[in-house]
């Protein structure tokens, strides 16, 4: 049996997602350009909400993680956000 949070992310929650994801810095499109990429079509709504979390920080902290110049800290020490990290860092 599937949880809910094992459960694919619909169409229309991808497409809120893929617009919220936009952001500021080209490189960090480039991140999540390719991230989407591979993984929309298996993305859970447990990564959904972690790439939300990492979608609140601020374009330089978010690039900081995506290039492995820092690791998540405090609130963002989540399985989901841990997850989804490991999945944007992927070459």
């Amino acid at each position: 049996m599937t949880t809910a949070t094992d459960a694919l992310i619909d169409e229309r929650a991808l497409s809120k997602l893929k617009w919220r994801c936009r952001r500021g810095l080209l490189e960090n499109d480039l991140f999540i350009e390719r991230f989407f990429q591979r993984y929309e079509a298996t993305l859970t709504e447990r990564q959904a909400e972690g790439l939300r979390v990492l979608m609140e920080l601020a374009d330089n902290d978010l690039m900081d993680l995506l290039m492995a110049r820092k690791e998540p800290e405090g609130d963002l020490q989540r399985p989901d956000v841990l997850e989804v990290l490991g999945l944007l860092r992927t070459r």
